[in-house]
């Protein structure tokens, strides 16, 4: 399917006792359900700035019915025709389970994640999913920012952001589950060009200098193009927005940001039509933020891979990746840049994405479509390296900062000694626009590929 995608937000796909998944239907068996992916719709009477169709990045969450139980991998297959999986595949596909074994599972670091309006639900749908899977509880702090408007669950808006907060909140916790989560809710969602970034940069800035954020997880972004001023080469529109990573950068707090879903393109100005060639997206493009980039994986029910990772690309989307069009290479990238060329590239590293791969969330936010869901997209990879990040600085015993330093001198070490898995196979193609294909070492379709947590949690902290 090539319709549009936004960045940033869940990609989420979700059945009923369905029989079988279409691009934007499910067929279903003895329950009536019908879930569509709203690809096209600006929130009404959406404001516009400068002449932009802003339309909000969330946009785009299924409208449908949950189950009462998540299903098994096999029968999401056979039932649905996609793979799904639970945090507890992900612990064991990653090696996590040998660092909760030695005590390593997050405490003391604050996972910071910054999404518009947030859940009202959140801490009760958490602790449904802990519930589920055997995960202990934690409180998450609610952090707003803003004049955060009251919640309404009829409103696409806020319920795709909704859905966007209770993934982050229960990934980062279940890799990571004693690390304290502050959910940072902002007034104003943020949308192709500037809108609503502002918001969350100052955020961000304030939970920094108040030295609470360890890292600071973002499931957000907007196409470097549609910022003002691009078209003439003058970056300021998105460059005065900076300032709080460089303080991130000066107070050793690691900052991620999803790659984004629509593959080596995204979004246009108006928010639902893609650009015909390749761009990239901002703030993972940042030098200052490490891309979360996206795999495919292949798990039987117990979390044991059948396959070797491979780039997301599926029916439903395609791992963000490719060159900046506003940030030079970095010096960390300077082993890389025959890839590369003279500028950024994107991701540094991926983790699990695909919706044929789907993550189950429980949601409950909106009453008429309670229960548990699949969700997949970038935005499901940095909250779990997230986690990843809040269980190497315990172990280090201080925050690492800024990682991609760390990452690309790690890439020099053998696997087995860094923990980094190289992915070679697939490409982040989509709609009308030739992506990257994945090769031996880096490449801007999976970065420099994935990782063993075991592994790499040690190698990241030194230990």
């Amino acid at each position: 399917m090539g319709s549009p995608r936004t960045l940033r937000r869940a990609l989420a796909l979700l059945a009923v006792g369905a029989t079988a998944l279409t691009a934007g239907t499910v067929s279903t068996g003895s329950v009536t359900s019908v879930a569509s992916v709203v690809a096209g719709a600006t929130a009404a009477g959406a404001p516009t700035a400068g002449g932009v169709h802003v339309r909000p990045a969330s946009a785009g969450h299924v409208n449908a019915l949950g189950r009462t139980a998540p299903l098994s991998t096999s029968d999401c297959v056979s039932q649905l025709g996609i793979h799904c999986y639970s945090p507890l595949q992900y612990r064991e596909a990653y090696n996590l389970n040998s660092l909760y074994k030695e005590g390593v599972t997050g405490k003391g670091r604050t996972i910071v994640i910054v999404d518009s309006f947030g859940s009202p639900t959140i801490q009760h749908d958490l602790e449904v999913f802990d519930k589920q899977w055997g995960i202990p509880d934690t409180q998450v702090e609610i952090m707003k920012w803003g004049n955060v408007p009251p919640f309404d669950p009829t409103n696409p808006d806020h319920t795709g952001w909704a859905g966007e907060s209770t993934l982050d909140v229960e990934y980062a916790h279940a890799v990571a589950p004693d690390a304290h989560i502050i959910l940072v809710e902002t007034g104003v969602a943020e949308t192709e060009g500037t809108t609503g970034l502002p918001e969350m940069m100052d955020a961000e800035q304030a939970l920094i200098r108040s030295g609470r954020a360890d890292v600071i997880s973002q499931s957000f972004g907007a196409t470097e193009n549609t910022f003002p001023g691009f078209d003439k080469g003058d970056f300021k529109s998105l460059t005065d927005l900076r300032y709080a990573f460089k303080e991130a950068a000066a107070h050793d707090v690691t900052v991620l940001a999803s790659s984004g879903d629509n593959g080596a393109t995204d979004a246009q100005e108006n928010g639902s039509d893609l650009y015909p060639y390749k761009v990239n997206s901002w703030p993972s493009s940042d030098p200052l933020v490490t891309s979360i980039g996206g795999t495919q994986m292949t798990l039987d029910d117990t979390g044991k891979r059948t396959a070797p990772d491979k780039v997301w690309h599926d029916a439903y989307g395609a791992g963000g990746g490719g060159v900046s069009g506003v940030f030079d290479r970095p010096l960390y990238q300077t082993g890389v840049a025959k890839v590369t060329g003279n500028h950024r590239g994107t991701p540094d590293i991926s983790m699990s994405a695909a919706v044929d791969g789907g993550a189950w969330t429980y949601e409950s936010y909106d009453p008429t479509r309670a229960g548990w869901h699949l969700t997949g997209g970038t935005s499901e990879a940095a909250p779990i390296f997230s986690g990843v990040v809040a269980l190497a600085d315990q172990l280090a015993g201080h925050r690492l900062g800024q990682l991609n330093w760390r990452l690309y001198g790690l890439n020099l070490l053998p696997n087995q000694w860094s923990g980094i898995t190289d992915v070679t196979t697939g490409d982040n193609s989509w709609d009308t626009v030739t992506g990257y294909q994945a090769a031996k070492g880096y490449d801007l379709a999976s970065g420099l590929g994935t990782i063993d947590a075991g592994r790499f949690v040690h190698a990241l902290a030194g230990r």
